[in-house]
């Protein structure tokens, strides 16, 4: 695949804390559009390379760079997010007393202060994106109830919603499914599928059986570097990957 289109570069990254390498020349290739999994032994560096990528924690050393030509490691938190990459935390931050709708439309004017977006009339186009929002996260028939009343699935599903709706085009899904029912599993599995292709998608999981239904390429972190990477298959087949990790 030609260099234009890698979506997420990393090369040579090194974080350390107190002498600690939570990564450790760390390379890793993105390309848009696709569907990647990550997993690994809990210190392995799943969260410090998110944050890495998010501009929450800045590398020793190291290339990071989106759409091959932006480097990450010069810029704050505000302007990645600004840039479309989208990272949704383990716990779902939505707001509980405001309805679905209202959630969606604070994200959809995220550039102002809470009360100016609520009082703010919406764009015949934004509230034609927060409709198409509702339908793919299929929360449709949702819209008025408390965010709060959602259950923990549909408020994963809520969260991600509100990254779409802020044109988010890289995802950064850190555990979607902790927490689940397998229904909300198995639904949240079918959402990133229908989501791949149009958005690319780095999702951190420990759940093999969520994983092996993603079907994506795996890459296995551990120490702080790719210890293995492939299908499903050849990464659960991998003595190392075993010995380190699906073996505890």
């Amino acid at each position: 695949m030609s260099e234009a289109a890698t979506h997420l570069y990393l090369d040579g990254v090194t974080v350390s804390f107190d002498g600690f390498k939570a990564l450790n020349d760390l390379s890793l290739t993105i390309e848009r559009g696709e569907l990647r999994s990550i997993i690994g032994p809990n210190g392995a560096g799943k969260t410090t390379m998110m944050d890495v990528v998010t501009g929450k924690t800045r590398p020793d050393v190291g290339t990071v760079r989106f759409d091959d030509r932006i480097d990450l490691t010069r810029l704050d938190e505000p302007a990645i997010a600004g840039l479309g990459i989208g990272r949704k935390f383990q716990k779902p931050t939505v707001f509980e007393n405001l309805s679905v709708f209202e959630n969606l439309e604070l994200a959809c004017k995220a550039n102002r202060n809470a009360l100016v977006c609520l009082l703010a009339r919406l764009s015949r186009e934004q509230r034609a994106k927060i409709e198409e929002t509702l339908e793919t996260i299929r929360l449709g028939e949702r819209r008025g109830d408390l965010a709060g009343a959602l259950s923990h699935g549909q408020k994963q599903w809520l969260e991600i919603g509100m990254l779409l709706i802020q044109d988010a085009e890289l995802l950064l899904l850190d555990e979607p499914v902790a927490g689940m029912t397998d229904a909300e599993t198995e639904q949240t599995a079918d959402l990133i599928h229908r989501l791949k292709g149009e958005h690319t998608l780095v999702v951190v999981e420990h759940d093999m059986a969520f994983v092996r239904a993603l079907g994506a390429r795996v890459t296995v972190l551990h120490e702080g570097s790719v210890l293995a990477e492939g299908s499903i298959d050849h990464v659960q087949g991998d003595p190392r990957v075993v010995e380190v990790y699906l073996g505890r």
